[in-house]
């Protein structure tokens, strides 16, 4: 028995047409809805379908996914899709993937081809960041997990005793860590997946442009010193996920290096501003941070899942995740020659070709071409700024710095409180016509419209198109409640 193909002809026949058909889902995304719902009973279907026991068939499988899945993504790829921070893939990405499965390469070392791919896409992202040489790098899923790992590091490096012997219980000192009230949720969970407890998170107030307080950084590192803990790490933004805000990173880097304590940047997204000349002054003193993280399935547009971790201290990554079991320790010579050096620098062992895409992309259109779409995505937020800007019936309700603007539908003789029930209920009509999927936030109570711009697909006149819809069911809305 066996799992390929009895016959390979018509397997390679129904692949060629899985190959067609995608291709044409992408060349037709903006003729599409840019977000339709389910249709009643589509998601009751699938959950009920009972395990198979008898086989279907490749094909009949096929027909299901054309049918049931195709139609219905969360509309991330369409050109007017500008919900949350979500990449939008690229065709040349999509087929690298396809290799990559094709390859099903191990990426926690060996003798081969692919960890060396990876290891020289670590080398281009340091080098486009400006990390030293001898920077170590992991590619992981996404900026959590990346995140998540420059922490270890992190704890384990400045807690003054053996984490990985010792643990972090007992009569240890409280490991305090440091960030602003608008870090990303991943710290949180972050903090209590590496056995600090969320309330060793300290979360420092922001000024108006919502980037962090570094005085009150300064006093809280203070009072908790005085109290006997033991401060390790502030966690600078790069990009925060409500605004676009970018910490003062020259300023979190000179206190790090003051106390003591590790510096990583959360630049999910807009750590990559720094690849291009003429944005790189909004991420200043990101290439002093001890770590990085970054997602390249965001603001270099690749298909899920691909995030990196820069570490500058090659030593302290390794140590905090190198093993030595004998039945995977490395020989001299053959096939685990070099030994599993990818796994030493993360919790996972098995891991997939995730450089391959990254690598062909950057050799296939060359690094001023993702620069210019970042420099096109932040114009094209400044472009929405000033639509907004200049229509008496929207607000601005935060600063715009990079490539997120958030602004709400005014309308006369309402509350607060109706304002806010208002543009909820613009978000769902907006999201449900299909014309745009906005996102949503909250800033200073104020519920409002979040639109970020990190898709190659967006144009200009999309933007227009978004402007006009919110316009037109936002004077719906105004006519209904009066």
């Amino acid at each position: 028995m066996t799992l390929d193909p009895e016959n390979w002809e018509e397997f390679a026949r129904l692949a060629h047409r899985m190959v067609d058909d995608m291709v044409d889902h992408l060349r037709s995304l903006p003729d599409q809805p840019a977000w339709q719902p389910m249709p009643a009973g589509l998601s009751d279907r699938i959950l009920d379908e009972p395990l198979p026991t008898r086989p279907q068939g490749e094909e009949e499988v096929y027909e299901q996914f054309l049918r049931d899945v195709l139609p219905y993504p969360n509309g991330n790829l369409h050109p007017r899709f500008y919900g949350w921070v979500q990449g939008n893939g690229t065709p040349l990405g999509m087929m690298a993937d396809m290799l990559a499965s094709g390859m099903n390469a191990h990426l926690a070392g060996f003798n081969q081809a692919p960890p060396s791919v990876e290891l020289k896409v670590i080398d281009w992202l340091r080098e486009l960041l400006g990390f030293p040489e001898g920077t170590s790098g992991l590619l992981l899923s996404g900026g959590s997990m990346a995140s998540l790992t420059g922490l270890a590091v992190a704890r384990n490096a400045k807690a003054g005793f053996d984490v990985r012997e010792e643990g972090v219980q007992g009569d240890k000192p409280h490991l305090t860590v440091y960030g602003s009230s608008e870090t990303h949720s991943w710290a949180k969970k972050a903090v209590e997946l590496l056995g600090l407890g969320n309330r060793a998170f300290r979360r420092v107030p922001v000024k108006p442009d919502f980037t962090l307080d570094v005085e009150a950084l300064k006093a809280a590192v203070r009072e908790d010193r005085e109290a006997g803990h033991r401060p390790i790490a502030v966690l600078g933004t790069a990009g925060t996920v409500n605004t676009g805000a970018t910490d003062d990173l020259d300023a979190l880097a000179d206190l790090c290096a003051a106390e003591n304590m590790w510096l990583h940047v959360d630049g999910a997204f807009g750590a990559l501003a720094a690849i291009s000349p003429r944005l790189r002054p909004l991420v200043k003193g990101l290439e002093r941070a001890d770590s990085v993280a970054f997602d390249l399935h965001k603001w270099m547009y690749l298909p899920f899942e691909v995030a990196c971790l820069l570490v500058r201290d090659g030593e302290a990554h390794r140590s905090t995740f190198s093993q030595n079991a004998s039945y995977i320790s490395a020989l001299d010579r053959g096939t685990i020659a070099g030994g599993l050096f990818l796994a030493d620098l993360g919790v996972e062992l098995t891991r997939g070709f995730k450089a391959l895409k990254v690598w062909m992309s950057l050799k296939a259109y060359g690094i001023g071409r993702f620069s210019g779409l970042i420099e096109q995505n932040v114009d094209q937020a400044q472009y929405l700024e000033k639509l907004v800007g200049v229509e008496p019936s929207l607000e601005l309700t935060a600063p715009a710095p990079m490539n997120i603007v958030c602004f709400r539908y005014l309308a006369d003789g309402l509350s607060d409180e109706k304002l806010n029930d208002l543009n909820s209920e613009l978000l769902f009509r907006v999201q449900e016509s299909g014309a745009a999927v906005p996102s949503s936030t909250v800033i200073d109570g104020k519920f409002c419209l979040r639109v970020c711009f990190v898709n190659h697909r967006t144009r200009f006149e999309d933007v227009d198109d978004l402007v006009s819809v919110v316009l037109r069911i936002g004077g719906e809305l105004s006519a209904e409640s009066k």
